[in-house]
Order: structure tokens, then sequence, then C-alpha cells
């Protein structure tokens, strides 16, 4: 198949450092690409792919995070590839780009990476009549009703690229964006309790991050509880290696959280509150342990030596890797290319 791969404008593919997303579009066209299909990548930056490549901006564009005109500029640009490419179907990962689905014969498939809450409900809603929508976890699905699913398709990644230690320092890790959602402060606080020094990285650019920084987590710091900064890709995961276990006391509706399968595919378990998609992603006394209060957290971060590192990578490889998660997209392609005519009216 032909297919057009729209990503977002924020960060490179794949990104340096920091992008979930992002780095989940370049495992997949990898995965498209071994499988013969051709894949023409829309994005902003360079192209660290094998796709053919349609480039929005020179520059990822990252510093105007969340600014429409940059988020229509790039959905405008994406309409003119794609109409140039002619593909068989279009895969978006915007919010704003697949407003223009309805405009062209190729059907759309798109992949909701957002909780689907508030205004993205109302987006999603709408983007469900008109493309194929498609969830990054079941749980993703019961955040709000009215929404019409094409199916769902598991983030994933290569443990083989991954760093894998057996034998783990005595720190617990946190990666993440510096906010009150990701519960950086309850991850402090529950390995302080648990009597391990704690080290935390991830982004903290945006003004919302920076003030929950400076009145919830600088007061916290001390020399058992670190702030490294946003670290590449390299040094993210030799951090997530060498820790007893990544900590993710989520408070808010995670669609996902890339972040665990990365860390459990360095052979690190992972202790975490059970909402969101937690549940469906670790195994609960496998690849880690699951708390129903922030309280049991401290006790789990002791418990976890009981978790075999090398099952926490095997796992992953059976449930979250990329020939799985392309598998799930190329059977939504074909399905949804079935269900339109030749004039690109849905059937």
């Amino acid at each position: 198949m032909r297919i057009a791969m729209v990503a977002p404008p924020w960060y490179e593919i794949p990104p340096p450092g920091y992008g979930g997303t992002e780095a989940v579009v370049a495992k997949l066209i990898d995965g498209l690409h071994a499988r013969g299909h051709e894949v023409m990548l829309v994005a902003a930056g360079r192209n660290g792919t094998a796709a053919e490549f349609g480039q929005t901006y020179p520059e990822p564009q990252h510093p105007r995070f969340g600014q429409v005109e940059v988020e229509v500029a790039h959905a405008v640009a994406a309409a003119e590839y794609i109409e140039e490419f002619g593909p068989d179907v279009v895969h978006d990962h915007t919010l704003v780009g697949p407003l223009t689905a309805p405009a062209r014969r190729a059907p759309t498939i798109v992949t909701a990476h957002l909780a689907p809450l508030g205004e993205a409900a109302r987006c999603y809603r709408f983007i469900g009549r008109t493309a194929g929508l498609m969830s990054v976890s079941r749980a993703q699905q019961r955040v709000a009703s009215g929404i019409r699913w094409a199916g769902v398709a598991h983030n994933a990644v290569d443990p083989a690229l991954f760093p894998y230690r057996d034998v783990k320092d005595g720190y617990v890790v946190f990666l993440g964006r510096m906010c009150a959602d990701k519960g950086v402060h309850v991850a402090i606080t529950a390995a302080r309790a648990a009597g391990y020094p704690i080290k935390m990285a991830g982004r903290c650019t945006r003004p919302e991050e920076t003030e929950y920084f400076e009145r919830r987590i600088r007061p916290l710091l001390g020399p058992d509880a670190e702030y490294l900064g946003e670290l590449d890709t390299r040094s993210k995961y030799a951090l997530l290696a060498g820790a007893r276990c990544l900590l993710f006391p989520i408070q808010w509706e995670e669609p996902f959280g890339v972040v665990l399968i990365e860390a459990m595919a360095c052979g690190t378990p992972v202790v975490a509150l059970r909402r969101a998609a937690v549940p469906e992603v670790v195994e609960p006394g496998v690849t880690g342990l699951v708390c129903d209060t922030e309280a049991e957290l401290p006790d789990a971060i002791r418990a976890v030596e009981r978790i075999d590192p090398w099952e926490c990578r095997r796992r992953v490889g059976e449930r979250f890797d990329v020939a799985t998660m392309t598998g799930a997209y190329e059977n939504a392609y074909r399905r949804l290319a079935r269900a339109y005519d030749t004039a690109g009216r849905r059937l």
C-alpha cells in the first residue's frame, strides 16, 4: 500500500529525546517499510526514517507548542503533500489534520494520542464520523461516550534497542513531564518513605510546568531526590536500565504511557497507581506492582525485588513489539480501504 503518515509538528521523527508519540510514529514507519509498504512521512525538521519526506517546517516547532496557527499551517502543508503523493490511505497522528479528511478521496486512519476529555472528546466524536479512529488502549475508549472507534493498537518499542540490566543500582526513577498530572511530587514522597533515592528526568519548559516545578518539586529536592533535566535518548535509557523500578503515580487518564514499556524493555519493573491504562499494560507480579492508593507505593517499591528483570523484557517482546503494532494498523488500513468506494465515499 501507499501510506501517507502525518506526524505532529512539534518534534522530529524519531525524536532525539522527549516525544513518545514521535517515537511510536518512527517505529511504525520502520515496521511498515519492512513489510514492503511505500510510506511518505509529513513532519517538521529532519527525517530520520526510511520513508519519503514532506517537510512542513525546517525546524521542529516545540517552542511554539499548542499554537493554533502552527497546527493549521502544518495541516494545510500536509494536505498538499498528500494530494501529490496519491496514497491508498492516510494515517494522521495530529488533532487538526483529520479535519481535512472529508475533502480527499483516500480514507484516513487517525490515532488518538490524547485522552478524550473536554474539547478533545468533541473533536474525536467528529473525527470518528469522518475517519477511522484508533485508540492506543482499551482504557482510552472508556473515558468518553459517543465516540466511534475503529479499533485499538497498543504503542510499541523494539526491545533490542534498549540496554538491559538485571543487576540494578539503588535508586528509583521517575521519567516524564514535570506536571501535576504525572504525580512527580507523589513519586518523591513515596521513594523517600520507602528509603530509596529517586532520580527524575523530563521536560520542564512550558509555563505551567515551570510553575509546578518551583511550587511543588523544588522544595522537595535534596541529596535523595535529584532532578536531571530533559535527557537525550541514550541517557534516558541508561537511567531506566539502572533503576530499581520506574515510579508511575499517574494522576489523570493517560491513554497509554510509553515509558512503561520502555522501562520494561530495560528489565526495569514498574510501580504504578491503578489508573487509566496501567492495568492494561503492567502485569502485577510479572512486570511490576500496581497499587490502589498512594499509601501503598512505598511497600511496593521495597517489594519490587521479586520481579524478574528478564521477564519484564520478554513480556514487552510478546505484547508490545513493533510487529504487533504494525499488524494492527495494517489490518485497520485494509478494513478502512474496503469500506470506501473509488470516489472516496464511506460505504
